[in-house]
């Protein structure tokens, strides 16, 4: 049983047209004994981002997310308190946020920016 993590856009692309994403992370996601999840951080990226008119995104995300049968992750302190050991890849406080919570929950990224493997999270490539 593997243990994922989407990216913001991985969990985008899945609600919108599954087949952006490549075929093993699309086989993972879909196999139901794998716990997918999806964190906070994405749903924050997500309403600011479509609020601003740069994304279109499902009116009703969280219920779109349980039809499909991701668990929310949200973010605690001690995720939060973890992006200070990140490498300083880049500044993105939406990536840094999911790799210290991939690498605090012990979860595989999905997600097709390779930069985040570099912060030492287990990843995917979508």
């Amino acid at each position: 049983m593997a243990r994922l993590l989407l990216d913001t856009h991985t969990l985008l692309w899945w609600l919108d047209d599954p087949n952006q994403i490549a075929a093993p992370a699309r086989e993972a996601v879909a196999e139901g004994e794998n716990e997918v999840y999806v964190s906070a951080a994405s749903a924050w990226e997500v309403a600011i981002k479509s609020a601003l008119g740069k994304l279109s995104a499902p009116d009703d995300l969280e219920g779109a997310m349980e039809s499909a049968g991701f668990a929310a992750l949200p973010i605690t302190v001690r995720h939060a308190l973890a992006v200070r050991t990140l490498p300083d890849v880049h500044r993105d406080p939406f990536d840094r946020i999911l790799a210290a919570q991939a690498k605090v929950e012990g979860l595989t990224l999905v997600t097709r920016d390779a930069r985040l493997g570099q912060y030492g999270a287990a990843v995917m490539p979508a």
